[in-house]
């Protein structure tokens, strides 16, 4: 039984979701065929990108769905032919922050309660993960028992250009990824195509596009007593290709290994520069146009991270959320990006050095008036 501490709880969920459905009904779309239930995320326009009030829809569902009888797998997807889930809608959270709404009081709470519910599913939870999957997309899949790759297929976590962090659970799947892929991932926000979703381990499985809707109605006709995480997998290995692309990156594994294996942010850039070759200082530019704040603080909750157990880092990724929440970069870094894109931020501190140990551990203390976020 999930048993989650709040205070207040994300609403009273039986008065909140009418009032929620009235008016964003449309947003996400619920299906049940045979054992299989469906979730499709229904704002192609917006790149499917996840709002509170979706995370609002989609949470309860799969709460009764639990205890549904006829019940035997959850299958999730984008509307469009372009994006799973391109990521959370961050610019609804900075504007009501600014203007003193509720919205960015409740989101990551609600958005990480959602994620970890989605992590320890007692279904069969399946991402048909077909385009765009960027941040809040990821925390919607990558917790899950399969996540369905595509040629069609570009994920990341490029949270760092935002003058945030990567969220919604990174910091628990990150540093798991092998070697330091996953440390490079979180911080220079590497996009990762097709196959290279599958050999990075962030999916576990890849097929073409064009079979997806056949996968589909392979798994929705699976009674409930097949409805088994072997079966599932049968199904999905039978739509591999007999020649899976390579990896992209496999060529710079020990690049990535032996430079992103630093210290600290600056010995990772030293480590890039001594190495000097095309892929390394492509690195160091990414690097250089992040958020200062965002690079270290990120790269001390991959460390923390990967000492910690599941419920444990969205403890710390909410106390995180409210800190960035009440620092400049985060607001600098969606005006620079989604408002204005001029791509032009002007960070403060501008430079790695000016950011101090005191001021990194800050994000990782309480909030004060607020209570912490307990999942067990």
């Amino acid at each position: 039984m999930l048993r989650l501490h709040l205070r207040p709880p994300p609403r009273l969920y039986n008065q909140l979701i009418k009032r929620t459905m009235s008016s964003t009904e449309s947003e996400v779309l619920f299906n049940c065929e045979g054992a299989a239930r469906i979730i499709t995320l229904n704002r192609p326009k917006a790149l499917n990108a996840l709002n509170l009030s979706m995370v609002r829809q989609i949470y309860p569902q799969m709460k009764e769905w639990i205890n549904d009888d006829k019940a035997g797998l959850v299958i999730i997807k984008g509307a469009g032919d372009k994006a799973f889930c391109a990521g959370g809608d961050v610019l609804s959270v900075t504007q009501s922050a600014k203007s003193g709404g509720h919205v960015h009081k409740e989101f990551f709470r609600e958005e990480y309660i959602l994620n970890y519910l989605i992590g320890t599913y007692k279904l069969p939870y399946i991402a048909l993960i077909d385009g765009i999957t960027m941040g809040g997309g990821c925390g919607l899949s990558i917790h899950g028992d399969f996540r369905v790759a595509t040629e069609k297929t570009l994920l990341a976590m490029p949270e760092t250009a935002l003058g945030l962090f990567p969220d919604v659970g990174g910091s628990f799947f990150l540093p798991r990824l092998p070697g330091k892929l996953g440390m490079m991932l979180a911080l220079t926000g590497y996009r990762l195509k097709g196959s290279d979703v599958f050999h990075s381990g962030l999916a576990t499985h890849y097929v073409e596009s064009k079979n997806i809707s056949e996968i589909e109605n392979e798994l929705k006709k699976l009674p409930k007593s097949e409805c088994k995480n072997e079966n599932i997998d049968k199904i999905l290995n039978k739509f591999t290709p007999e020649h899976v692309p390579g990896f992209s990156l496999q060529s710079h594994i020990e690049t990535v290994n032996t430079t992103f294996n630093g210290k600290s942010v600056e010995n990772i850039i030293e480590n890039l520069k001594a190495k000097g070759d095309e892929f390394a200082k492509k690195q160091v530019a990414e690097l250089m146009k992040m958020s200062p704040t965002s690079l270290k603080v990120t790269y001390q909750q991959l460390i923390n991270g990967s000492v910690s157990d599941f419920p444990s880092v969205f403890t710390m990724e909410h106390r995180m959320g409210y800190h960035f929440l009440e620092a400049n970069d985060f607001y600098e870094g969606c005006r620079a990006i989604l408002i204005d894109k001029d791509r032009n931020p002007k960070w403060n501190p501008s430079k790695l050095e000016d950011v101090s140990a005191d001021a990194v551990n800050r994000y990782f203390g309480p909030i004060s008036g607020v209570e912490d976020l307990i999942l067990t």
